[in-house]
């Protein structure tokens, strides 16, 4: 996956990595193993004050960012890695919005192009384009012949408060990605036939990723009360199942892996949830099924999946 959120013009990708999450900031050093595996080289989890990090994508995220870059100075002194002056950032996922969105006929012209993504931007992110930090990148066409583009967006006052705390620290960013496109890189990296799901719960809601080939099919992420969370995610998984599974598969898919990280349910009832809808029997895929050493128990793959997946894209 490409630079998706960056002000580099020649990004470069560092292979030590930070994740923001509300509640819990990580540090990672990942080291290249054999056989396309990858370890921990040095790493550190810190609980935080919830009040510190509160992710929104339409309010201010940092009610202190000289106290966060304190944090993140103390974080990256225990784990020994203090002399990093280049880092990726995981942000917050409900800090972000990424959508999918599809061209429902062929543009005439760039201008005319540029113009109708911008109208389905700012109706799907709620924001004028002018306020938010955008990326996009093209995707296959889909079934229909239909142009795709994935589109991740950050509004440019929060992008800034991030931007900030690095720059208190004097350190440099290459790569800036909300956190389920930092664990998605684990499903891109080790794929296999079959779709893949990634769910990314908050305490918000949750994001859910289907990936097709290596590429991201559906994006979606839901707002809900933790009550919801269950509905809401048989909802999306319905909306997989008829409409979007394979041919020549009668209301079932093919999905051959589940990724489950961060909040609102567990590992066990989303592997539930997921085989009585699709009628699949899959169990979630864990570190080590994808090419991750984890030295001890003592880091939770929760807190360092997508900080450690962005670091992957150093080789």
């Amino acid at each position: 996956m490409p630079n998706l959120v960056s002000r580099l013009v020649n990004p470069w990708y560092p292979a030590t990595a930070i994740g923001l999450e509300k509640g819990v900031a990580s540090v990672v050093h990942l080291e290249r193993g054999k056989d396309n595996t990858s370890r921990l080289r040095r790493a550190a989890t810190f609980n935080i004050s919830e009040s510190l990090v509160r992710p929104s994508f339409d309010q201010p995220n940092l009610e202190d960012p000289a106290q966060l870059a304190n944090v993140l100075k103390e974080l990256a002194a225990s784990a020994g890695l203090l002399k990093q002056k280049r880092w990726s950032l995981s942000l917050p996922e409900a800090t972000t919005r990424t959508l999918v969105v599809t061209m429902e006929g062929q543009a005439q012209s760039g201008s005319e192009l540029q113009e109708v993504l911008t109208w389905k931007i700012e109706r799907g992110f709620g924001a004028a384009l002018d306020e938010l930090s955008i990326s996009k990148e093209r995707l296959q066409k889909d079934p229909q012949g239909r142009d795709r583009y994935l589109v991740v967006g950050v509004r440019k006052d929060v992008l800034a408060e991030y931007e900030s705390v690095l720059d208190l620290l004097r350190w440099r960013t290459g790569l800036i990605l909300p956190r389920h496109l930092g664990e998605a890189q684990w499903l891109m990296r080790h794929g296999g036939a079959g779709d893949s799901l990634l769910l990314s719960g908050f305490g918000e809601g949750f994001t859910g990723v289907i990936f097709r080939d290596g590429h991201p099919l559906i994006v979606r992420t839901v707002t809900c009360a933790p009550d919801e969370f269950e509905d809401e995610f048989y909802r999306f998984l319905l909306f997989y199942r008829n409409r979007t599974a394979p041919e020549g598969i009668e209301n079932g898919s093919r999905l051959t892996r589940l990724m489950v990280m961060g909040e609102g349910i567990t590992r066990e009832r989303a592997s539930e949830i997921v085989n009585e809808t699709t009628g699949d029997n899959l169990h979630t895929l864990e570190a080590h099924h994808l090419g991750l050493q984890l030295p001890s128990r003592e880091f939770s793959f929760d807190s360092i999946a997508a900080p450690a997946g962005l670091a992957t894209l150093s080789w």
